[in-house]
């Protein structure tokens, strides 16, 4: 396919959308002394959170595609810095849960509060069919990209 076609236009916005967050991120784990696998399993947390999504380490681990020794370490670290939680299932006391701890929201929010409030901007101030629109093509470019992610 022709670089330079229009189609390819959102291709190269959307891959320089995700290279600045990207970049945000990094700058972010690094003021906070966290490791980019600390914010991608914080986001993670939050995201299943949002959603009622109960979260274990080994969840985790699977979104992160890391092994349980790995996971532990992870979430060993995350509750070092009082970012993350563990707590026993209250349906199954075997289980461990994790939860976000409310620093760990506010740390983001500090940080990533004026580009989520400027997107958000952007959001509303767009036609429900506009929205609508971008939104399916997000969708379809994520589905697309974890297509593609070695399993």
């Amino acid at each position: 396919m022709d670089d330079r076609a229009p189609d390819m236009e959102l291709v190269h916005l959307l891959r320089a959308v995700t290279v600045e967050f990207d970049l945000l991120g990094a700058e972010f784990a690094a003021r906070n002394g966290l490791h980019p696998t600390d914010v991608r399993a914080l986001i993670h947390l939050l995201d299943a959170a949002r959603t009622g999504t109960r979260t274990t380490p080994g969840w985790l681990g699977e979104q992160l595609s890391l092994n349980s020794a790995g996971s532990t370490a992870l979430v060993d670290r995350l509750e070092r810095k009082g970012l993350v939680r563990r707590s026993r299932d209250t349906a199954d006391r075997r289980r461990v849960l994790l939860e976000v701890e409310e620093k760990a929201v506010r740390l983001g929010r500090s940080f990533f509060g004026s580009v989520i409030d400027d997107a958000v901007a952007v959001s509303d101030a767009l036609e429900p069919g506009e929205r609508e629109t971008v939104r399916r093509f997000l969708t379809s470019a994520l589905e697309a990209a974890r297509r593609a992610r070695p399993s």
